[in-house]
């Protein structure tokens, strides 16, 4: 089981990225636009900086949605590796079963 201030923290910034994502949407437009005139686009790069760091998507990290788990994780499925191999080996995912040989 995780750290549960850990997986608060990445709730907050997925709360963080989805407030804030059409004004980082708008502002990186303004900047990639080469029509603009540069003082413009110098301006847009300030305001994108003042925005929370937590605001951004590449510092969200994928979690197992039942133990919280960051490593090995199955985006298909939202778990990580523990929680698919325990929850098939009990039975709960149809038509998944242990492999053996």
């Amino acid at each position: 089981m995780a750290k549960v201030s850990m997986v608060e923290r990445e709730k907050k910034r997925q709360a963080l990225v989805a407030k804030y994502a059409s004004k980082r949407a708008a502002l990186k437009a303004i900047i990639n636009d080469k029509e603009k005139p540069m003082e413009e686009r110098f301006n847009a790069t300030l305001k994108l900086a003042e925005l929370p760091r937590d605001s951004s998507a590449t510092r969200l990290h994928s979690r197992c949605l039942i133990t919280g788990r960051p490593k090995s994780y199955y985006r298909k499925l939202k778990m990580s590796r523990i929680a698919l191999r325990d929850l098939a080996s009990s039975g709960q995912i149809p038509g998944m079963v242990k492999s053996s040989w």
